[in-house]
C-alpha cells in the first residue's frame, strides 16, 4: 500500500517557517498539552534567585500569552496535514483516543500546572544558550540546608512534542524528596534535527554543571536522566561526550561529573525503530528527515556505535547506566533497553536493566506517578541517589506517600485507551 506520508525535503533552521509534514498525532497531543505552556524565544532570562512576588504575575501572563500563540500556530498546522493526511478511520480514532486520555488524566494535568506556575520552587524558562529552545526549567527542594543532589532530565515526545515542563510532574516530586532537577528543552523536529537537539542537550548539561552550585546543587552529585526520544537523545550526548574526551578534544563539560545515567522507555537503535514507528504512524520519510537519513544511523544509535572499535577508550569513561522499560511498551520494545545493556556490558561499561512486568509506555512516567502512593521506579531513583547519604535515606524512611493526583477509576480508563 503506497504510504499516505508526502515526501519531506528542504529542511530550514533557525525558527522560519517550514513546509515539512509531520505526524498529526504528535501535533494534537502538542495542541492538547498546551496548557502547561510554550517557551518563547524572548522569554526573560531568570537565575536561581528567588523571584520577587510582585514579579511572578507578569511570568505568568506572559507564559499565557505565549501559549494562546503556540495553540493558535499548532491548530493552522493541524489543518494544513489534514489536508494531506485525510480523515481517514486510523486518524480519526487516533484523535479521538487521544482526546479522552487527556480528558481523563486532566485533574492531575491542571494541579502540575498550577504548581508549575505558581510555586515558588520552581524557576522557569532560564536560558542555557542562543537558540530560541533553549532554556530549562529548575525545581528546588524546599530544605535548602546543604548542597543537594541534582537530576538533568531530558525529556521526550517522539522528537517533535518534547517540551521542557512535560518534567514538571517528576521534578516536582523528586523535590520533595530533597533532589534538584533541572529539565532542558531542546529544539524539536521541524526546527532541528538531531543533531540539533544532541547540540542543545550537551550545552544545558554543560550550563547545569557550571551554575548549579548557585542553586544550592552539588556538583559532584550530578544526575543525567531522559524519558522515551529524551533517553535516545541524551544517551546520544552521553556516548558523544565521552568520544570527544577520549580523543582529547576541547570540551566544557566531562563525563566524569556525571555520578549515573537512567534511560526509561528509550530506544537506542535507529535501524531497528525506524519501521517500528513507521508502523505506528511516524512515517519513514518523516524519521528519516529527523535523523539526517540513514546514512547518519550509526552515529545516532548508540547501541550500534558502542560497538565500534575505533571508539573502544570512551566505553571506559562512562558513567554507571541504568536502564528501565516497561515489558508491555508498544511504543518503544523493551527490546530496545535490553539489546543497549548487552551491548555495554560486551565492551565492559557498568550498566544494568530493570523491567517492569505489565507496564506500558505512559504507565511509568505517568499514570504511576499520577497515582501516588508506592512507586518502584521512583523509590529506585530516589534510593540511588540518595545512596551514601544516611541523614537522606532516614527521611525517606519517614516520607509521607505521594499524593493521589487522578482517581484510580479514570487511570484505569486512560490506560485502556491510550494511543500510545
Amino acid at each position: 500500500m503506497t504510504s499516505l506520508s508526502p515526501p519531506v525535503h528542504h529542511i530550514r533552521h533557525g525558527g522560519g517557517e517550514s513546509h515539512l509534514d509531520f505526524d498529526v498525532r504528535c501535533l494534537i497531543c502538542r495542541f492538547l498539552g498546551s496548557n502547561f505552556g510554550t517557551s518563547g524565544n524572548h522569554q526573560q532570562q531568570q537565575r536561581c534567585r528567588k523571584p520577587a512576588r510582585m514579579e511572578r504575575q507578569p511570568s505568568f501572563s506572559r507564559d499565557i500569552g505565549h501559549a494562546a500563540a503556540e495553540t493558535y500556530l499548532v491548530t493552522r498546522l493541524s489543518f494544513t496535514l489534514l489536508k494531506y493526511l485525510g480523515l481517514g478511520y486510523r486518524w480519526i480514532t487516533r484523535l479521538v483516543a487521544l482526546a479522552c486520555y487527556a480528558l481523563l488524566l486532566m485533574p492531575g494535568f491542571l494541579q502540575v500546572a498550577y504548581c508549575y506556575f505558581f510555586s515558588s520552587q520552581v524557576r522557569r524558562s532560564i536560558v542555557y544558550g542562543d537558540q530560541p529552545r533553549n532554556r530549562l526549567d529548575i525545581y528546588l527542594p524546599t530544605n535548602s540546608n546543604g548542597p543537594k543532589p541534582v537530576v538533568v532530565f531530558v525529556t521526550g515526545g517522539a522528537w517533535i512534542i518534547g517540551y521542557k515542563a512535560w518534567g514538571s510532574l517528576l521534578g516536582l516530586q523528586l523535590a520533595e524528596r530533597d533532589i534538584i532537577v533541572a529539565c532542558i528543552d531542546y529544539r524539536n523536529f521541524p526546527q532541528g534535527t538531531i543533531s540539533d537537539m544532541v547540540k542543545d542537550v550537551s550545552q544545558g548539561i554543560s550550563f547545569v554543571c557550571n551554575i548549579i552550585g548557585e542553586c544550592g546543587g552539588d556538583p559532584n552529585r550530578i544526575y543525567l536522566m531522559g524519558q522515551s526520544a529524551g533517553a535516545h537523545i541524551s544517551a546520544c550526548v552521553l556516548l558523544e561526550q565521552a568520544i570527544k574526551e577520549s580523543r582529547g578534544e576541547k570540551i566544557t563539560w566531562t563525563v566524569s561529573q556525571i555520578k549515573a545515567y537512567f534511560g526509561l522507555s528509550g530506544g537506542y537503535n535507529l535501524f531497528n525503530l525506524v519501521d517500528h514507528f513507521h508502523n505506528r504512524g511516524l512515517y519513514r520519510s518523516i524519521f528519516l528527515s529527523i535523523m539526517e537519513g540513514e546514512e547518519s544511523f550509526e552515529q545516532f544509535s548508540p547501541e550500534v556505535r558502542i560497538k565500534d572499535p575505533s571508539i573502544k577508550g570512551a566505553a571506559s569513561l562512562l558513567p554507571p547506566i541504568k536502564l528501565f522499560h516497561g515489558t508491555s511498551d508498544y511504543s518503544i520494545p523493551s527490546d530496545a533497553s535490553i539489546n543497549l545493556v548487552d551491548a555495554l556490558k560486551g565492551v565492559g561499561a557498568e550498566a544494568e536493566l530493570i523491567l517492569y512486568e505489565g507496564k506500558s509506555h505512559t504507565d511509568l512516567f505517568l499514570q504511576d506517578p499520577l497515582r501516588g502512593g508506592k512507586d518502584d521506579l521512583f523509590d529506585h531513583l530516589v534510593a540511588v541517589i540518595h545512596a551514601g547519604d544516611e541523614e537522606a535515606l532516614a527521611k525517606d524512611a519517614l516520607a509521607p506517600p505521594r499524593k493521589r493526583l487522578v482517581p484510580e477509576i479514570l487511570l484505569r480508563l486512560a490506560r485502556q485507551i491510550s494511543p500510545f
